[in-house]
């Protein structure tokens, strides 16, 4: 299909599903436009086969074929995770950096070996060939939460200021974890030598290099923005700071999405410091820009994960497998919780650890990085364990984003009663 088509057709959905969300079913607006999605999807399916070897069946078929991937990963990333925490205040980040650190590192990597280890010891008993490092990859595809989500979904619940922060800066940061994690784990399953550095060495790569890249890149672009007086340019050079990080780093083998990260965080922290200039309605016209931009990315993008979602229908043992993989993942995300919080010092906002690690595990949402990543491993897996790998993370960015996304209200609503004042 050509691009422009696709891009149409996308915007009409988003149009089409919003308004009716709006006006009947009144759900939280992200989850409205996966659900839905995903219901258009099952019908697309159908059409497909009933108008098998037709223009209008071809049609069908190359928009639930869409690389996601590719979208995310070599197009919009970056500037989904630099609108998210562009608005982030380097102060509340100092505050809280000993649990953001934890929780984006420590559970992050406890998440994807608890994950790997309950999906391989599931292979064993289901008589799947399943081997410890695909396990451990897939582990590492679903372990990181979702930013996009967290921004977007449990923003809207009213969750306490430090407990909403600190949510919202683990899945900014954990991106890039589970990428690094990725790579070291992707390179033993394909034997490569990408591998040979160890995870220590690929984080540690991934993370100071992407580091490196986003401060020199943030502060030299930040000259030109300081200095310009143009409301359109100073959101031009935004542009160009966030990509060009981002893509420095992706010559370089850092991680793009933590650069892309510290790029939002440093440019707010630089705007705030330096930004005295800058007049009341040219702030106003750049915080309204990129407020858009990431409601419209994040538009495109739950519709597309939605149309794609019947890809799961191509595993072996659906039902089976998916309930698997939902549990194994709650299992993981309370365990590496568990213990991650044991080190992150005082619990935010008068929460028992019960109650934060309930939370947590429950405001866990995962999205369309999780599911470009598990697209990626299709030339290194053999088929049928390929879709079981797809197959199951859709089901668990499917459950997360929708079942749990509805069900986040009166969850939080249940643990505050028990906070301590």
């Amino acid at each position: 299909m050509e691009t422009m088509t696709l891009f149409v057709s996308v915007i009409a959905l988003i149009c089409i599903l919003g308004f009716f969300n709006e006006k009947v079913t009144k759900l939280t607006y992200e989850i409205a436009l996966m659900l839905f999605s995903s219901i258009l999807g099952i019908l697309i399916l159908a059409g497909v086969a009933l108008f098998q070897n037709t223009d209008f069946g071809n049609v069908l078929k190359e928009v639930q074929g869409f690389d996601i991937h590719d979208f995310l990963m070599n197009g919009v990333l970056c500037f989904m995770l630099f609108a998210g925490s562009c608005h982030m205040k380097l102060r509340d980040f100092k505050q809280q950096a000993r649990q953001i650190t934890v929780l984006a590192l420590v559970c992050t990597l406890l998440g994807a070996a608890f994950y790997g280890l309950l999906i391989y010891g599931a292979g064993i008993l289901f008589g799947l060939n399943l081997s410890l490092p695909v396990c451990l990859m897939f582990g590492s595809i679903i372990a990181p939460t979702d930013p996009i989500a967290a921004t977007g979904i449990l923003a809207k619940f009213g969750l306490p200021e430090k407990t909403s922060f600190l949510i919202q800066g683990e899945s900014l940061f954990n991106d890039g974890i589970g990428v690094a994690l990725f790579v070291c784990f992707s390179g033993m399953v394909s034997a490569s030598s990408s591998s040979d550095e160890g995870i220590v060495g690929v984080m540690l790569r991934e993370i100071l290099g992407a580091l490196v890249v986003a401060v020199v890149v943030t502060v030299l672009c930040f000259l030109m923005f300081r200095f310009c007086k143009h409301a359109y340019l100073k959101i031009f050079i935004s542009l160009l700071t966030v990509s060009l990080a981002y893509v420095l780093c992706d010559a370089l083998h850092f991680s793009g999405a933590i650069a892309s990260v510290i790029c939002g965080i440093l440019f707010s922290e630089l705007r705030t410091r330096f930004g005295a200039s800058e007049e009341e309605a040219q702030a106003a016209h750049f915080d309204s820009f990129w407020e858009t931009l990431d409601v419209f990315l994040n538009s495109m993008l739950y519709v597309l994960l939605g149309l794609s979602f019947v890809s799961i229908l191509k595993m072996e043992y659906v039902l089976l497998l998916s309930a698997t993989a939902i549990l194994a993942n709650l299992i993981a995300r309370s365990a590496s919780l568990s213990i991650s919080t044991l080190f992150i010092g005082k619990i935010p906002d008068h929460f028992s650890r019960f109650g934060f690690v309930t939370l947590l595990t429950w405001g866990g949402l995962r999205g369309g990085l999780s599911v470009a990543l598990a697209m990626s491993t299709k030339d290194m897996l053999p088929e049928q364990t390929y879709y079981i790998v797809l197959g199951c993370t859709y089901a668990v960015v499917f459950f997360t984003t929708v079942i749990q996304g509805l069900t986040m209200k009166p969850v939080y609503s249940r643990i505050s009663r028990r906070r301590t004042v």
